[in-house]
């Protein structure tokens, strides 16, 4: 936490300016967007260009600040593996939006927050003795645990259809950041085994509700 990184500064800038421009442009917006029809039909830019547009600037802040955060701790396994966990968890996030929604023509979603929430699980893998402190809630939580909580309260969303929110994403996200980290570093395995256990538990919870037909 604390110093930006040039990727980290590039990565925001690309999320300001593209964001910008579809707040401005809403043609330039809807092309880019995630859209399960447009994808379907060979659109697979969006995909990845999604992930740079935003709602509204609250929404890009949030996702930037998260960013801001937890980038560090991740790139302490150096810039191109930062990069393929960024990529890889924005990708993961939309591809299991795109399997969960398939026969909704119509759906659509933007924002950075796959990427970021696979930012924040590799960092808590990474560092599972962190503490996260939130402004509703002034007490130190280990950073685990609010992993598993966030990744729960994600499957609950998606059966419920809790807001105007990609649970999918952000849980396809926090999957692609998990996978990607541990191929990255296996020596977490020898570290951290037990941590590599309970954060995969709503993993598996997901996919028996999935498998079983309750999702």
């Amino acid at each position: 936490m604390g110093n930006l990184n040039l990727i980290t500064i590039v990565i925001i800038a690309a999320n300001v300016l593209i964001s910008y421009k579809g707040f401005s442009d809403y043609g330039f917006f809807d092309r880019y967007k995630f859209q399960v029809g447009s994808v379907q039909r060979g659109e697979k830019v969006r995909l990845f260009s999604s992930a740079f547009l935003h709602v509204d600037t609250q929404h890009l802040l949030f996702n930037m600040l998260t960013l801001y955060f937890f980038a560090n701790t991740v790139l302490s396994l150096g810039v191109v593996s930062f990069l393929f966990i960024y990529i890889g968890s924005l990708l993961f996030g939309n591809v299991l939006s795109l399997y969960f929604h398939k026969n909704e023509y119509h759906y659509s979603a933007v924002g950075a927050s796959g990427a970021v929430t696979g930012v924040l699980y590799s960092a808590i893998l990474l560092r599972p003795d962190m503490t996260l402190m939130f402004f509703l809630i002034p007490i130190p939580i280990p950073a685990y645990i609010f992993g598993i909580g966030y990744l729960l309260y994600s499957i609950y969303g998606m059966k419920n259809r809790i807001g105007n929110i990609g649970h999918d994403a952000h849980f396809g996200g926090a999957v692609g950041g998990y996978i990607i980290t541990l191929i990255l570093a296996p020596s977490l395995f020898q570290e951290n085994l037990l941590m590599i256990v309970l954060l995969a538990i709503p993993i598996i919870l997901l996919y028996i509700l999935r498998k079983s037909g309750k999702m």
